[in-house]
């Protein structure tokens, strides 16, 4: 599909009633876990969007462009209350968050295995180890506290188990900027990558930054507070790697690029007969968007759209669907990896001055006093073992052992053996 080759409509003809905002919500108990995860998805995205279109309005002085971008933003703000609406009100924190670590690892490995630029896909998979191992000390966490087994909020899809421990996740700031991809020479695959990508994880991070602050337990708020933080890396890493040298009217195509590329993704894979034509909806209102923002970029720089995406036809359909081997063997081959400034480099080859350890011994200066350790250690104590959904033993033997969670992993070097 190309999306500027589609009809489009004026964009206040897309602006929604209070009731069309409304939408049936999922039932939790029968919903697909990809499903959930689209909407989880969609809503970050919708959120990215506004965002983005707030700064830009903040740093434009022509009142016209911002009056336009006020219009576009009005009507991604009626989608994204729409996309919200259809989570259940009876669907907790905490289940919300396993479908929130779900799309994290299973978008993850999907972009990472069909990425052709190797610097954005180790940047991919090393983030994919962290928030496999958030699956597990969440998971762990919901069953402690409402006796709800996360492998069935996953459907089985999507294994539980430690992975990088969450403890080795905290590093200097500096490790977390990377090299740009240049917009001119990079893949259309890498460059929705990279924004998809940014925003889920944006997502995840303001999930958890609210969370941290209304969960009813201070457990729940300390382990919400801590992977918050590591959220926030990933939001770093992530951005880091988006084009600096774009203008905001070519970031606003590609934003919008980016919303057709997932609405029609989301259409073309949803197997919710209920859910799926809300996403053929929003693409509708979204090439209105995408339509006026290649208007508008001609206009005010005298660029074509294909100067920015290229010739416009969508790659293949992003598809959320199981990974297990692929995060296995992420986790095999990288579980003793930490960033690097640019890069990442086994622990083995980090000088002891590395500003790494220098972090760690501040923040953790008490293992004990970091909340993802103490959940699995406080699980263990009250069931003699931690909870976990594996379909062979973890290919790390240090992580095989469920009667004691490991901090050293990440932290030390020769600790997986």
């Amino acid at each position: 599909m190309n999306p500027f080759r589609e009809q489009s409509r004026r964009l206040d003809e897309h602006l929604l009633n209070w009731q069309a905002m409304c939408p049936k919500p999922y039932d939790k108990h029968t919903v697909d876990p990809y499903t959930r995860t689209r909407v989880i998805l969609m809503n970050g995205t919708e959120f990215e969007n506004v965002w983005f279109s707030h700064q830009f309005s903040r740093h434009c002085p022509n009142n016209d462009l911002r009056r336009a971008l006020a219009l576009i933003r009005r009507s991604e703000q009626q989608q994204q209350k729409l996309i919200a609406a259809l989570k259940p009100d009876d669907e907790t924190l905490l289940e919300h968050t396993i479908g929130y670590e779900q799309l994290a690892v299973d978008l993850t490995a999907h972009l990472a295995k069909r990425e052709p630029d190797q610097h954005v896909r180790d940047a991919l998979n090393f983030a994919l180890l962290e928030d496999f191992d958030h699956l597990y000390r969440y998971a762990d966490f919901l069953d402690m506290e409402d006796g709800v087994h996360a492998e069935d909020l996953v459907g089985r899809y999507t294994e539980i188990m430690p992975a990088r421990p969450t403890i080795a996740h905290h590093r200097y700031p500096f490790d977390s900027i990377k090299k740009p991809i240049s917009s001119k020479t990079a893949a259309p695959e890498t460059k929705l990558c990279v924004g998809i990508i940014t925003a889920a994880e944006q997502q995840t991070m303001n999930y958890y930054m609210n969370v941290c602050a209304a969960y009813p337990t201070t457990p729940g708020r300390a382990l919400y507070r801590e992977i918050g933080m590591i959220e926030e890396q990933h939001v770093s890493q992530y951005g880091s790697l988006m084009d600096v040298n774009c203008t905001w009217l070519e970031n606003l195509l590609m934003h919008q690029y980016t919303e057709c590329y997932l609405y029609w993704s989301c259409y073309e894979t949803e197997s919710d007969p209920i859910i799926k034509p809300v996403w053929e909806h929003m693409l509708h209102i979204e090439l209105s968007h995408l339509h006026e923002a290649a208007k508008l970029l001609q206009m005010e720089e005298g660029k074509e759209y294909q100067q920015v995406v290229g010739e416009g036809t969508f790659p293949a359909p992003l598809k959320l669907e199981s990974n297990i081997d692929h995060v296995r063997s992420i986790l095999a081959g990288t579980v003793q990896l930490t960033a690097s400034r640019e890069a990442y480099a086994p622990l083995e080859q980090l000088p002891q001055d590395a500003v790494f350890f220098r972090y760690q011994s501040i923040v953790n200066a008490d293992v004990n006093d970091v909340s993802s350790h103490a959940v699995i250690e406080e699980y263990i104590r009250r069931n003699g073992q931690d909870y976990r959904y594996e379909t062979a033993p973890n290919p790390i033997p240090a992580l095989q052992d469920r009667k004691k969670d490991n901090t050293c992993v990440g932290r030390k070097a020769g600790a997986e053996r």
